[in-house]
């Protein structure tokens, strides 16, 4: 499957986000994200599947797609599903077809994407947002995952940098959550982007 464009995912976390998370996709959509993904794991299944099913009318609004952080159940009613590091791409296919985006979770460049239309490697740069993974990989990594979103201390200032080193696309969660203005945040990622 081939990844949304623009390239930029926006990974939800409700507890840091300034805004509720229905306010803060619209803006981020508005300002022209075509792509994000409901991380809220700590939310239990039925409250998960009812903010997706909050959250699937706004990314469908905007022409968006709307993915979920490894709850096959909530996924069957968006558009895919982002495993974790050791999730099961082909048990994922089975369940939501072909047509559904897989992702996985990186933290290595050398596990590969394992089948998955795309992975995300983290953390590129320093963030407070993915602790216990070690130190940042830096943005070299990114050239020895192809198809990897870059993930983990992307701003403005350094996302041309992780494009020149090889990402396939960006993916933010706090940098967006956190911001008084989530739909500047994401034009000004986007521009950088190019």
């Amino acid at each position: 499957m081939v990844l949304p464009a623009p390239p930029l995912l926006v990974i939800t976390d409700r507890r840091q986000a300034s805004l509720p998370l229905p306010q803060v996709l619209d803006r981020v959509f508005a300002a022209g994200c075509r792509w994000a993904s409901v991380r809220e794991k700590n939310l239990a299944a039925q409250d998960r599947l009812d903010l997706v099913r909050r959250l699937v009318p706004i990314a469908r609004h905007h022409g968006a797609l709307l993915t979920v952080h490894g709850d096959l159940a909530a996924a069957m009613l968006c558009d895919g599903v982002h495993l974790g590091a050791g999730g099961d791409v082909a048990a994922a296919r089975a369940r939501l077809g072909a047509q559904a985006l897989v992702g996985l979770s990186r933290h290595h460049p050398e596990e590969g994407l394992g089948g998955a239309d795309y992975a995300t490697l983290s953390p590129i740069f320093e963030t407070p947002s993915k602790p216990g993974y070690g130190p940042a990989l830096g943005p070299q990594a990114l050239s020895r995952l192809p198809g990897a979103l870059a993930l983990g201390g992307i701003t403005a200032v350094n996302a041309a940098q992780a494009r020149a080193a090889g990402a396939a696309g960006l993916a933010v969660m706090g940098t967006v959550m956190r911001a008084a203005d989530p739909g500047a945040v994401v034009r000004d990622l986007l521009a950088a982007w190019g």
